[in-house]
Parts: structure tokens; sequence; C-alpha cells
């Protein structure tokens, strides 16, 4: 996920209390955000607070708000999805699935109830699990998926009977705050407030002795950070932190018939995906061929602004985020590395990098055991399986991993192998609403998705009473 460094601090901005949006496909600012203060964020969750004991008291209520919020998002849909290409950088059409998943979360959510359980464990009382919402919750959302990532955190947190305080990356605040509006005209006051700012309101806000639950999706050292400063007032903590997941080959690998799923799922968003493919490892009578395949598509895909049609591929999101990139990519090839395919900034306005196949990479090159977050993948050979799964499962990260092979039943066996949260085979980073999403070792804690989200944003409640004589 974004590094610290790519957060920018409090400096003066283009005008009191404000701060500028960069178009990535100009590298120009082209419109403002509000740049709140952090002590101003006492006045907003002391109000979230008092919204709560209405929003937790009607469950039906709760449900109908819900439904017709996602019918509010996919009423403006168009006018979210042009915003959010305007200061994420991402194609059109996919801005436009990411606002379609963000009404469909909140539906899937609006219809998601908990369950209260009986426990009969043979004593003369009748006992009961409830369920109780925690309070104001905290959504600190990146800036790779601004919409989706910020519904995954409040549709659940909303549905449970808890409040909302959201607050987008510096980078995308806009199309968040077009959203909060939006949500405000069919939600109670202060039941979903939407903040925004550039450091320290972040931080602020994940410390605010207020707040009973912050959900977090960024770096590793900024999700330690806010567990750190949520620890001082016990409040829950989900952090979905970075990941480097792996991709393997197996000896029967149909190279033609998987290159295209394969390219997408390292490629799509700019590679700016947490559960990207950021690292294949091939076997070496395949790896030239896996390159090549790789190689030729990085160098025909559309790469341009994401208001064109024609475009398949948009910018790096950030002039910070395309210096890693750069610096990652330039490291590599000093150690040694090829590319394939790419290995340099696109010229032109814009933080445009060439889509980049790395072929020869040193495996402890910073490119492969960190995560770059950019168009760039190493493509790296084994000559034994298990080389291959303990090169996988090296790295401190665990967010998900995938297998790729024509016999199934083997492919599967080896994913088992995996140590990640998420494992796919003959595909990656494919998700539905209704499973659990949860990294292992430093790619989080906590659990989203399903149920598990939902639960994850509530108390259990235990009521005893003796039997009926």
């Amino acid at each position: 996920m974004p590094t610290p460094e790519t957060v920018p601090e409090r400096t003066p901005g283009p005008g009191a209390g404000r701060f500028a949006v960069v178009d990535p496909a100009t590298g120009e600012a082209f419109d403002e955000a509000p740049d709140m203060r952090p002590d101003d964020l006492d006045a907003v969750i002391g109000r979230a607070h008092r919204a709560w004991s209405g929003w937790r008291a009607d469950p039906a209520a709760r449900s109908t708000a819900l439904r017709a919020a996602a019918d509010a998002v996919e009423a403006a849909g168009d006018d979210l999805a042009r915003l959010l290409t305007r200061e994420q950088g991402k194609p059109l059409s996919e801005s436009s699935a990411e606002v379609a998943r963000t009404a469909a979360r909140l539906r899937y959510f609006a219809d998601l109830t908990p369950r209260t359980r009986t426990i009969d464990d043979g004593r003369p009382v009748h006992s009961e699990i409830r369920w109780r919402s925690l309070g104001p919750v905290a959504a600190i959302v990146p800036w790779n998926f601004p919409l989706q990532l910020a519904a995954a955190k409040f549709a659940p947190a909303l549905a449970a009977g808890n409040t909302v305080v959201v607050k987008p990356s510096p980078y995308t605040p806009l199309a968040t705050r077009l959203l909060g509006s939006l949500l405000a005209a069919v939600l109670p006051d202060d039941v979903l407030t939407v903040v925004t700012g550039r450091e320290p309101l972040g931080a602020r806000l994940a410390s605010h002795p207020g707040i009973r639950h912050v959900t977090f999706t960024g770096s590793v050292p900024t999700g330690r950070e806010v567990a750190r400063t949520a620890a001082a007032s016990l409040a829950r903590v989900t952090l979905e932190l970075g990941g480097n997941d792996a991709a393997l080959l197996l000896d029967d690998a149909d190279v033609d018939g998987i290159a295209d799923r394969l390219f997408w799922a390292a490629f799509r968003n700019c590679g700016q995906v947490c559960m990207a493919v950021k690292r294949l490892y091939v076997p070496a009578r395949l790896h030239a061929d896996v390159v090549e395949a790789l190689a030729q598509r990085a160098k025909t895909v559309a790469v341009g602004p994401g208001l064109d049609p024609a475009t398949q591929l948009g910018p790096v999101n950030n002039a910070a985020q395309l210096a890693r990139v750069e610096q990652l990519t330039r490291q590599a090839l000093t150690d040694g590395a090829r590319a394939a395919a790419g290995g340099h900034r696109q010229d032109g306005p814009g933080y445009f990098f060439a889509p980049t196949v790395l072929a020869d990479v040193p495996p402890d090159s910073p490119v492969v055991t960190g995560e770059q977050f950019g168009p760039v993948l190493p493509v790296l050979p084994y000559r034994s399986l298990d080389e291959a799964v303990d090169a996988a499962n090296s790295t401190g990260f665990g967010l998900g991993g995938s297998v790729w092979g024509t016999d199934l039943d083997r492919a599967e066996a080896v994913a088992e192998r995996l140590e990640c949260g998420t494992a796919w085979v003959n595909h990656h980073a494919e998700l539905s609403l209704a499973q659990p999403f949860a990294g292992v070792k430093d790619s989080g804690v906590g659990v989203a998705g399903g149920p598990w989200g939902l639960y994850g944003n509530l108390q259990p409640f235990v009521v005893h009473r003796p039997r009926e004589a």
C-alpha cells in the first residue's frame, strides 16, 4: 500500500484552510479540498457520538437508509466516476466499476443482520448472545480505491449501528466528499461524516479518545503507528496493510492461455492494488516464454489519461509514488535486472511510468522483497517447486497469492502451502462481497468482508435469565 512518505504534511496551501488536488494525468492542480485542522475533530466526533443513540436503536430503519444510500450512489454514478478518474487517474471504465461496487456493498450490508444465539449448556438458565454496536468508527482510506475501500469500511460499520467518520487520502478527497454529500441526503444527520485534510489529521483521528474502532488501509509502518496510538484509548483496530503477492506458475501451465489474466492481475489500476501480483515465479524452462508474453502485452497496452476512452492503463497516482517506482526499478536495473519492457518514465506531462516487465532480477532486490505498488513486475525463474514456495513465503507480507497450472488439484495443493490470507488458483485478486478478507504476518490485523466485516463492528452482549418453571 502507499508508503508514509507519500502522504503530504500540513504546509501552506493554495488558499486559507484548503489544499490543492492534482490530476495525475497532467501533474497539475485542478481543484481544492478543505484542510481541516486536527482540533476540529472534537466537534465532528462529538456529533457522531450524539447521532449514535438514534442510529443504533432501529435496525429496520438502518436497512432502509442503506438501500436508499445505494440508490443515491447509482443515480450519481457518472459524476462520481468522472471525478474519481480526475483525481485518481484510473480509466473511466474502472472508476464506473468502483462506483458500482460501492453501491453493491451498501446494498449487501443493508440486508445483513447479526444473529442472536442461544446457549444450551445444561444449566437452569436461559442464555442469549446478542450484539451491540461500538460507537463512532474512524475509517482511514488510501488513494488507490477511494470509494470502494471507504464503503468496505463504512457499510458494515453503519449496518452494525455505528456512526462513522471517513478520512480519505489527501490525494483523492474529492469523489469521497461528493459521496459523503450524497449519503448525507439519505442518512440521519452526523451518522456519516467525511473529513479531508493533510497530516496530522489522520493521526489525530486514529488516536482520538472518542473513536471506538479504527479501520485503516495503508502501509505497514503507518499501520503500526495507528495501532500504537489507538491503544491509548483501547479502541479496536482493523488494519489492511501492505501486500507483496506472489504468483507461482507450475510446469504444466498454459502460458498463452493465462498470459492476459496474469498481465492484468499485476497491472490493473497501474499496479496500485494491494493484492495485485507483485512477484511472479516461473519454472526455468518456461521463463523466457512468460517474459516474452508479458512484455508483448506491456509494450502494446494503451497508456494514457483515464478520461480517454481508448486508455487501458492510467498514470501512477502521485509524484512521490512515481519517484518510488522509478527508484525501485532503477535499483533493480543497476543490480543486473533486464527490462524486457518499459523500465522508465514516459515522456510528457503527468505521472506516467511505462508498464515494466523485469527479467534476471536478483531475488534480494527491493523490487522483489518490498512492495513496488506500481506498473512493474519482476519475473523470477525457479528450479524446484519447494524453492518457489519458500521464495513466495520469504517476505514479511501475507495478503494474497496464487498458483497457476492445468492440474487443478495439484495447483490447489500448492496454494495450501502459501502463507497468506487468500489464495487463488488460475486467477488472482477476485473477491466476493460475502467472503472474508484478511492478511497474515505484516499484512494486517482483523477481518473485513462478509458477515465477518459486520461482526468486526459489533460487541457481544450476553443476557442470562432463569428458565421458566
